[in-house]
């Protein structure tokens, strides 16, 4: 039995793990990705503007 008890760990980790990256696949694009991507591009925006030095 302590096979078992050693296997146990790792299996419920990948488990876990190919749950998360199934989610997140999910969730890429949708209904809300040009809301998403008008954020990053407005966050890069400010980002490159404050980078620029003023004359």
């Amino acid at each position: 039995m302590d096979y078992v008890s050693a296997l146990v760990p790792p299996i419920v980790m990948a488990a876990f793990f190919i749950a998360l990256v199934v989610t997140i696949v999910k969730t890429q694009g949708g209904a809300n990705k040009a809301k998403e991507d008008a954020a990053v591009d407005a966050v890069l925006a400010r980002a490159e503007a404050a980078q620029q030095p003023r004359k």
